[in-house]
């Protein structure tokens, strides 16, 4: 009893704000703009669970936000605000610390639209702890097992090539070559932002993926990217089976298949579009492959008709779904 009331009262003092507040999420992450394109982004990793609903802070237009360590959730959403009226990365940053009694055990990491950055990393940080920024990027970390861990995901970024999914990626692989979190894996998650802000939330979020719990959750994440970037060509896809753009619907929906090629769906989408407009002996071996992978398919051919994705032809209908 006498150890546990010690216990509370040690937290009590190191962490002055209420305790439901104080949330242990030690990990590496990084904050980025792609001055190209203006995307922001945030990509993370710790072995603490679900790591992406706490850590990554982005707005279109404003910012990216890194909190961690002892996280303080509010840095974020605060962060997002004040450089969204003005503040620089380093005023928001230096003015949210100055009025935080936990500081000591706060790391967080700032960048604003034009590629300003900021990070601080508390005294009190669990070693091995520190920060490094660069043109355009922040990379942070504590509990690792190396002081290595974000000077080699500095190198990188910076060497990398590829959209910012792509060498934000490459920044979490270098920091886990280098031992990465000295506990281990657990969580994951990576969120971008358009470069041209619609002041609409869900269009202006590009990409958000979280790994909350995952033996390998950089290689899973590494796999959701891929399955993303193919949804992405899917979407466009029937955008212009919308707009009967069959031609332009063909090449994205090959696209989505080429990174995802382990699903039927992708390419059974193409062999609509070509049945629909009369190139039936091209979609024909396209339904046949997909048929074989996934039977079920085969049930949903007759339901297009209503929805104008397929002919009201009862002979095409047939010879699609008796297709062996």
């Amino acid at each position: 009893m006498k150890r546990f009331i010690f216990c509370f009262f040690l937290m009590y003092v190191t962490f002055p704000e209420a305790l439901p507040d104080v949330r242990p999420v030690h990990t590496y992450s990084i904050v980025a703009l792609d001055p190209e394109t203006g995307q922001l982004g945030v990509a993370v990793q710790s072995h603490w669970f679900s790591v992406g609903s706490l850590v990554p802070w982005a707005k279109a237009g404003v910012g990216a936000v890194a909190t961690q360590s002892f996280v303080k959730v509010e840095y974020g959403p605060d962060g997002l605000k004040l450089m969204g009226q003005g503040f620089t990365a380093n005023q928001a940053l230096e003015k949210l610390v100055s009025a935080d009694e936990g500081k000591a055990v706060r790391q967080v990491a700032m960048i604003d639209i034009h590629g300003n950055v900021a990070a601080y990393t508390g005294s009190r940080c669990i070693f091995a702890a520190g920060d490094q920024q660069g043109k355009n990027y922040s990379v942070q970390a504590n509990l690792m097992e190396h002081e290595t861990v974000w000077p080699a995901m500095a190198e990188a970024f910076e060497n990398s090539s590829g959209d910012l999914a792509d060498r934000m990626m490459a920044a979490l692989m270098a920091a886990e070559a280098k031992g990465g979190d000295i506990r281990g894996k657990q969580s994951a998650a990576m969120l971008i932002v358009t470069g041209e802000p619609t002041g609409i939330p869900w269009k202006d979020k590009i990409l958000d993926l979280r790994i909350d719990d995952h033996p390998e959750p950089l290689l899973e994440l590494q796999r959701l990217i891929r399955v993303h970037r193919a949804y992405q060509h899917a979407n466009k896809g029937d955008l212009y089976v919308e707009h009967k753009e069959i031609e332009k619907a063909l090449i994205e929906y090959k696209k989505a298949a080429e990174y995802y090629p382990e699903n039927p769906e992708l390419p059974y989408w193409s062999a609509v579009a070509l049945a629909d407009i009369g190139r039936v002996n091209e979609a024909l071996p396209i339904f046949r492959d997909v048929f074989s992978r996934e039977p079920r398919l085969r049930a949903l051919v007759p339901r297009l008709v209503k929805s104008s994705l397929l002919p009201d032809d009862k002979n095409l209908i047939d010879q699609i779904i008796s297709i062996k």
